[in-house]
């Protein structure tokens, strides 16, 4: 099949690796500008533009280009722009969303997932229409999300299932997509300041604010990175690798030697 491509960040790249590999004829890769990099005039292109590039693909950063580009169908994947309706109307376009949807329309749906505290999650193969992921789902996969698992985990589990469903999607033809049913809920993306650790919260809560990754804390004034802790048995958080600012990791023991606490000081 002729498609178009239209996807940004690391974990877009295994699914148009995937799409190529099944020999799929992708037209043209659509990805967002070259960032500019520090001060400097260099510039850093999206990581699927990388991998375009590498797998001979022609690239563009105007959407409007897959209308004249010859494709029968255009695949949406972490592409995090807005697809206007006149290129919805010259091109029919699916989406791999990584949520069970109606829940966690939006930005951040495996981080949502992950805090709100949900069981499962999984993937899915939309119907890309105006409304923000409404469209009818053609397939989809459930995947558990466990008491452990980190949202990096998930992510690469969720990118492997989501890449065989879309070309196996792809094989056996879309057909017609199912409504989605219930409420929806939405994921907004995750706001740096509510990545800084409560400790008044509920100590499964913050675990899996640390599984999510970039979690912090502050002791004596300084911030204090909590990159991995576990659930005591006695249902209290216990950090196993900290980062204090300026510092490399190190395990909490180690970290805890080195600032030495009082008895009774804790982060803050």
């Amino acid at each position: 099949m002729r498609l178009v491509f239209l996807g940004t960040p690391a974990m877009a790249v295994p699914p148009l690796e995937a799409l190529v590999e099944a020999g799929h004829e992708v037209v043209l890769v659509v990805t967002r500008p070259d960032k500019r990099r520090g001060r400097g005039s260099g510039t850093s292109p999206s990581p699927v533009k990388r991998a375009a590039e590498r797998l001979g693909l022609a690239v563009s950063h105007d959407v409007d280009d897959v209308i004249d580009a010859g494709a029968e169908l255009g695949v949406v994947v972490a592409f995090g722009q807005i697809i206007r309706p006149h290129v919805l109307a010259a091109l029919p376009m699916i989406n791999l969303h990584f949520s069970l949807l109606p829940r966690w329309r939006g930005a951040a749906p495996v981080e949502r997932a992950l805090l709100a505290g949900d069981e499962m999650t999984g993937v899915c193969v939309m119907a890309v229409e105006e409304g923000l992921d409404t469209g009818g789902v053609h397939a989809r996969v459930d995947v558990p999300i466990g008491d452990t698992r980190t949202a990096d985990e998930l992510r690469t589990e969720l990118v492997e299932v989501g890449s065989a469903l879309l070309v196996d999607s792809l094989a056996d033809g879309l057909g017609d997509p199912e409504p989605q049913l219930g409420a929806p809920t939405y994921a907004a993306k995750i706001d740096p300041a509510e990545l800084r650790i409560d400790w008044s919260r509920p100590a499964a809560e913050t675990h899996r604010l640390v599984r999510l990754g970039g979690a912090w804390t502050t002791f004596r004034g300084a911030r204090v990175k909590v990159h991995a802790a576990e659930l005591a048995d006695d249902g209290a958080l216990l950090p196993v690798v900290v980062q204090p600012e300026g510092k490399a990791r190190m395990a909490y023991d180690a970290w805890r030697n080195g600032a030495r606490p009082a008895d009774g000081e804790w982060f803050e």
